[in-house]
């Protein structure tokens, strides 16, 4: 039997591009002030849809690369990653095209060349375990460039 998981969030918004609003995280009460950016002629104040989708997916990766090592028993001791993503404008047209992650993973000092192998197989194969990534695939393109590193 199916289990459903259910991530309510609420978005108010008042105005036009200039305009300004919020997204509430109704489960973790979280709060962040929403803006439409300068490149789409707006305040550029606050986070945007564009950068929440980069950062849910580089959000999912970084999560589920840290779950995959865990079971592997990598001495993985943290990924900090960076997203871009990529809109392309042609005239009034604007389509999300790709998002490039570049995580980079730390391993313990004493991490075997073996390990340091195994982390970086796991960086390439994380993705295809993300729920997010999983969400837009053939939407858009998603690159990994990761590097690892001992402590």
């Amino acid at each position: 039997m199916a289990n459903i998981h259910e991530y309510p969030v609420s978005v108010s918004w008042a105005g036009g591009r200039e305009g300004a609003g919020t997204v509430l995280s109704e489960r973790s009460g979280t709060t962040c002030t929403l803006g439409v950016p300068p490149e789409f002629q707006g305040t550029g104040i606050g986070t945007n849809p564009e950068e929440l989708l980069a950062g849910s997916i580089a959000a999912c990766y970084s999560i589920t690369f840290g779950i995959v090592a865990s079971m592997k028993k990598l001495p993985f001791t943290g990924v900090e990653t960076k997203a871009v993503g990529m809109v392309e404008q042609v005239g009034a047209s604007f389509v999300y095209k790709s998002i490039v992650l570049r995580p980079v993973i730390t391993l313990s000092s004493d991490a075997t060349d073996e390990q340091v192998a195994a982390a970086e197989d796991v960086a390439h194969k994380a993705d295809g375990y993300c729920l997010i990534t999983n969400a837009v695939r053939g939407k858009l393109e998603i690159t990994v460039e990761p590097t690892v590193v001992r402590a």
